[in-house]
């Protein structure tokens, strides 16, 4: 079953996953440690991320490492632009219509 990316990033647990693998790649037991959940759950986390192909799993030696895949992530933020651009439209309006009330 392909996922969406989007029911990926909509769980805290995969959000805060990702987080921590932007920065090192990073073991399933050493990304466990940061969660009061079990091993097969994070488990389980990697696993919808990897279909998802926000992560990559690189094999060193006889561990797993899993990094992220930023390319996917651009994917993402560009969905999200479109809104961005609606925001800082109406953001700006607003800041005109306020400061035409002050005066």
């Amino acid at each position: 079953m392909r996922r969406d990316i989007f029911q990926a990033i909509a769980d805290p647990t995969r959000r805060a996953i990702i987080a921590l693998i932007a920065l090192q790649a990073m073991t399933p037991n050493a990304i466990a440690e940061n969660f009061q959940t079990t091993r097969q759950a994070v488990s389980k986390h990697l696993r919808i991320l990897t279909e998802c192909q926000l992560v990559k799993q690189e094999q060193q030696g006889r561990e797993i490492f899993y990094s992220l895949e930023i390319d996917k992530m651009k994917e993402i933020d560009d969905w999200l632009a479109q809104y961005r651009n609606i925001w800082e439209t109406r953001f700006n309006q607003l800041d005109q219509l306020l400061s035409n009330l002050k005066k």
